[in-house]
C-alpha cells in the first residue's frame, strides 16, 4: 500500500510537466497567500505593535468575505471585464483583476500605520480579503473547466500542494519582519502576487463547458443566487426532514473550537515573547507537514470507522490540542504583555520566554488534530450532498459553518481580554461538548441520511 501511495505521488509530480497542472500549482499558491497574510501574519503585526486583542479579534470578521463569495460568484461567471475579457477570456481576466486587487490590498497594508491610523490597515485587509475571495471563484471555475473529470482529483491535489507552498512562503515573510520593517514583508508579498498575475498571461484559457441556455445565462443575479442556494437547501430539508436540525447543529459547531482559538493563537505567540522568525518557522515550516499527516490519518479513520464515528474520534483530539494552548499560556505571562509594553515604551522586555519545544509541540499537535478533523468533516459534508447537485449543496453547507464559526471567532479577543488567554482556550475546548452530544444522538437514533451513510447516487 505504501508503495502504491508513493507511486501515485511521483506520478502526480510527473504531471507537472503538463501546462494545465503546472498552472494549477501556481494558482494554488496564489490562492493561499492572501488568506495567510490577512489571517495569520497581519494579526502578528497588530499584536507586535500593541493593538489590543479585542480589536484583532473583530478584524477577523474580514475573512467572512471567503464565506460570502457565493453572493458575487454569478457576476464573476457572467460579467465581462472591458477589453481584458475579449483579449484573455472570462477566467483569466478575472484572475488578473483579482490578483491586482490582492497586490493593492497588500500595498495598502504595507504603507499603513496601525497604531495611529488603523482604519487604513483595515481598508487594506478588506481589499485583500475580497480580492482573494474573488480570485478563488475564478480559480475554481478555471480548474473545473480546464481538466476532464478523470483529472479533477489530480488537479485538486496539485492545488493543495501549491496552497501549502503559500503557507510556507508566508512564514518566510514573517521571519523577514524580525530584520526589516513590516512594510518590506507585505510589499514583497504584493510583488509576488503581481508576478502571479503576469504568469496568468502564459496560461491557457479553458474551453467553457456547455453552458445553460441563453435565456438562463441572462437571468438576473438574484435569480441565479436563488437557483444556486434555495433549491439545494430545499432538497436537503426534504431528504433529512426533522433531522436537518441536529445535522445543522453538527455542521455549525464541530469546527468552532478551531476558529475561536485560531484567531488568538498568533497574538499569544507574540505576547509570550517568541520571535517572528521562530513563529514563522514553526507555523509555516513544520506546521503544514503535520497538517498533511493529520489529513492522511483522517482519511484512514473515515475508511475504517465510517464518517460519523471518525468525527466522534476527532472530538477528544480537538479538546486536548485546544486545551494544550491553555498550558502554553501558563508557561509565561502573556496576559501581562500590555502592562509590560505600557511601562517600557511599547517594548515587551524583561520576560522569560518558554522553551521553543512547547511552541513546536502545541503547533504540531494542533495541526495533526486539525488535519484529522478537517478530513473527517469534509467527508461528512460531502456525504450529505446529492451528487447531482453536489457543488451547490457543498458550498451552502460549508458557507453555513464557516460564517457561523468566523462570526463567533470575532469575539475571541474580547473573551481573551476578559478571562485571559488560558481561559479563552479552555472555553474554546469546551465547545466540543455540544457537538459530541449531537453526533452521539445521530449515531444512536438518526437515519442513514443523517449519518452520511445513504447511497445518493
Amino acid at each position: 500500500m505504501r508503495g502504491t501511495k508513493t507511486n501515485e505521488f511521483i506520478d502526480m509530480l510527473g504531471r507537472l510537466k503538463e501546462p494545465k497542472f503546472a498552472s494549477m500549482l501556481v494558482l494554488g499558491f496564489a490562492s493561499g497567500l492572501p488568506l495567510m497574510m490577512v489571517f495569520q501574519k497581519l494579526s502578528v503585526w497588530l499584536r507586535d505593535v500593541g493593538i489590543d486583542k479585542s480589536t484583532i479579534g473583530f478584524m477577523y470578521w474580514i475573512t467572512i468575505a471567503y464565506t460570502l463569495k457565493w453572493l458575487w460568484s454569478p457576476g464573476v461567471d457572467r460579467i465581462k471585464i472591458p477589453y481584458l475579457t475579449n483579449k484573455l477570456g472570462q477566467r483569466r481576466s478575472w484572475m488578473i483583476v483579482a490578483m491586482i486587487g490582492t497586490a493593492i490590498g497588500l500595498f495598502v497594508i504595507a504603507s499603513s500605520d496601525p497604531v495611529n491610523a488603523l482604519w487604513t490597515t483595515l481598508l487594506g485587509a478588506a481589499i485583500l480579503a475580497y480580492s482573494g475571495a474573488t480570485l478563488d471563484i475564478a480559480i475554481d471555475a478555471w480548474r473545473i473547466e480546464s481538466a476532464e473529470t478523470v483529472d479533477q482529483g489530480t488537479m485538486a491535489a496539485i492545488y493543495q500542494l501549491g496552497y501549502r507552498f503559500a503557507i510556507m512562503f508566508s512564514g518566510v515573510g514573517l521571519a523577514l519582519a524580525d530584520y526589516f520593517p513590516w512594510i518590506v514583508t507585505f510589499s514583497l508579498m504584493a510583488l509576488i502576487m503581481l508576478i502571479g498575475a503576469t504568469l496568468v498571461l502564459l496560461m491557457r484559457e479553458p474551453e467553457h463547458a456547455v453552458r445553460i441556455q441563453n435565456e438562463k445565462a441572462n437571468q438576473p443575479v438574484h435569480i441565479s443566487i436563488s437557483n444556486a442556494l434555495v433549491e439545494p437547501f430545499k432538497q436537503l430539508i426534504s431528504r433529512l426532514g426533522i433531522w436537518i436540525l441536529p445535522v445543522a447543529g453538527v455542521v455549525a459547531l464541530y469546527r468552532l473550537p478551531d476558529f475561536t482559538m485560531g484567531v488568538m493563537a498568533a497574538p499569544l505567540y507574540v505576547d509570550l515573547g517568541y520571535t517572528k522568525t521562530v513563529i514563522g518557522g514553526f507555523q509555516s515550516g513544520f506546521g503544514p507537514w503535520f497538517l498533511i499527516a493529520g489529513a492522511f490519518l483522517g482519511a484512514i479513520g473515515v475508511a475504517r470507522l465510517g464518517v460519523l464515528k471518525a468525527l466522534l474520534f476527532g472530538i477528544p483530539l480537538t479538546f486536548l490540542t485546544t486545551a494544550a494552548y491553555a498550558l502554553l499560556a501558563n508557561l509565561g505571562i502573556p496576559d501581562q504583555a500590555d502592562a509590560i509594553r505600557a511601562a517600557n515604551d511599547g517594548q515587551l522586555v524583561g520576560i522569560t520566554v518558554p522553551s521553543n519545544f512547547w511552541l513546536f509541540a502545541a503547533i504540531g499537535a494542533d495541526n495533526i488534530a486539525g488535519g484529522f478533523v478537517g478530513t473527517a468533516f469534509i467527508a461528512y459534508l460531502s456525504s450529505l450532498t446529492d451528487p447531482r447537485n453536489a457543488a451547490t449543496q457543498y458550498a451552502c453547507l460549508s458557507s453555513l459553518y464557516a460564517f457561523f464559526c468566523k462570526f463567533a471567532a470575532g469575539f475571541s479577543g474580547v473573551i481573551a481580554e476578559t478571562i485571559g488567554y488560558a481561559g479563552l482556550f479552555l472555553l474554546s475546548a469546551s465547545y466540543v461538548i455540544p457537538a459530541a452530544a449531537l453526533i452521539v444522538f445521530i449515531l444512536m437514533m438518526g437515519p442513514q441520511t443523517a449519518k452520511g451513510e445513504a447511497d445518493l447516487s
